[in-house]
């Protein structure tokens, strides 16, 4: 006969544990009772009932074919986010577009206007009526929420495939410059800059016949808020065809410091004033933002400047800021020429370029000084110092 395999290591037969339990006290008891518990609710939660099971098909083939239908295809010209819905599938805005609508057909005074601006009215309404009947109204706010329980996060707007195409044509067709279709199209200079790149490389792919995965970008760009090419609004003097802030003004290091600064109430204290206040050299909030010709562009659309003026005036001014660009590189490279001494190795060139110890001033923290880039820390939160101005000029 084959050997029997005993009792394993830790473990008493069935008896004995009877015996146990028998002879311990009702502490034993409980502790055995609630282990029991624990491993029969344990096996309920790992292992469903049939009933349950049925209960929560059900719920799930419900809710698709009732509320979640709605998420089967996307929708024409729109992203489709479950913030967009009420718990019935019905879309929001929808009935937000409706309702304000209403409200704005409420405050007009239907009595006071003659026949002729009556009549205007009707065929207007109905017009409108036949465009909307088949156009889906814009997304608001809260229908770009994808997550509904994250009412911070909301998904930010792509540039469409015309609007890519529109600006690669003006950078590489027309030889317009980086920072006139920026302040024309409202897009960063450094997006226009990588639309451009990817849309060289694509252009590339097409012409050696690389094969494009043109439905999947489709697929993806259809679940996301775009920004259309829209050249009636770029036409238009008085709107204004933005896809994002261009204008966002730059932290210099010189403004990071705390100064007060006395002045009167006499005295007008523009952008330029307070920038001389931090640093003599500092430029106003007005010439540090990347495209500064933006105000200029502003004051001639509040003019009813033509659009062609405009333009050509825009053009111009990059000009001279290219040129000016360009001069001030060319004298960089001459000085450079003349006092750094450049020793070429295998791998490296070694710049060497001579340093004037009374450069970094009187009190070693002058720009010219050894050391000033890593770093120079401000006392303006030190003790023992004098915030506080001694004198007003």
């Amino acid at each position: 006969m084959p050997p029997r395999v005993g009792p394993r290591a830790g473990q008493v037969p069935g008896s004995q544990q009877c015996l146990r339990i028998s002879r311990s006290g009702s502490n034993t008891r409980q502790s055995v009772a609630g282990q029991r518990d624990f491993s029969q609710s344990t096996g309920q939660q790992f292992h469903a009932t049939c009933k349950n099971d049925t209960r929560l098909r059900r719920n799930m083939f419900s809710w698709l074919n009732g509320p979640g239908r709605v998420f089967r295809e996307p929708l024409h010209g729109s992203t489709n986010y479950l913030g967009a819905y009420d718990r019935s599938g019905n879309l929001l805005r929808l009935r937000y577009g409706a309702e304000q609508e209403n409200e704005e057909e409420d405050k007009i005074d239907e009595s006071k206007l003659s026949d002729e601006e009556k009549a205007k009215r009707i065929e207007e309404k109905e017009t409108k009526e036949k465009e909307d009947r088949h156009k889906m109204p814009k997304e608001r706010a809260s229908d770009l929420r994808p997550y509904p329980l994250n009412n911070d996060f909301r998904s930010q707007s792509i540039l469409s495939e015309e609007l890519r195409e529109e600006l690669y044509k003006k950078i590489v067709d027309e030889k317009v410059d980086l920072s006139t279709v920026s302040a024309l199209y409202g897009v960063d200079m450094r997006r226009v800059a990588a639309v451009v790149r990817l849309k060289a490389i694509e252009k590339n792919w097409v012409s050696e016949g690389k094969k494009l995965a043109t439905p999947y970008a489709e697929a993806v760009m259809q679940m996301v808020p775009q920004t259309h090419f829209n050249r009636k609004l770029l036409e238009d003097p008085k709107k204004n065809f933005s896809h994002e802030s261009i204008n966002d003004l730059p932290v210099h290091p010189y403004t990071r410091q705390q100064i007060f600064y006395p002045t009167s109430e006499s005295r007008q204290f523009t952008r330029a004033d307070a920038a001389k206040v931090f640093s003599p050299t500092l430029l106003s909030a007005d010439e540090r933002i990347p495209l500064s010709e933006l105000i200029d562009i502003e004051k001639d659309a509040i003019n009813n400047v033509p659009r062609e003026e405009r333009t050509a005036r825009i053009r111009e001014r990059a000009e001279k800021k290219l040129a000016a660009k360009l001069e001030k590189e060319r004298k960089q490279k001459e000085w450079e020429a003349r006092n750094v001494k450049v020793v070429s190795n295998q791998r490296w060139n070694f710049r060497f370029e001579s340093i004037n110890v009374e450069e970094a001033g009187k009190d070693g923290r002058g720009r010219r000084g050894v050391g000033w880039r890593y770093g120079n820390p401000h006392h303006d939160r030190e003790r023992g110092e004098i915030k506080l101005p001694t004198s007003v000029e």
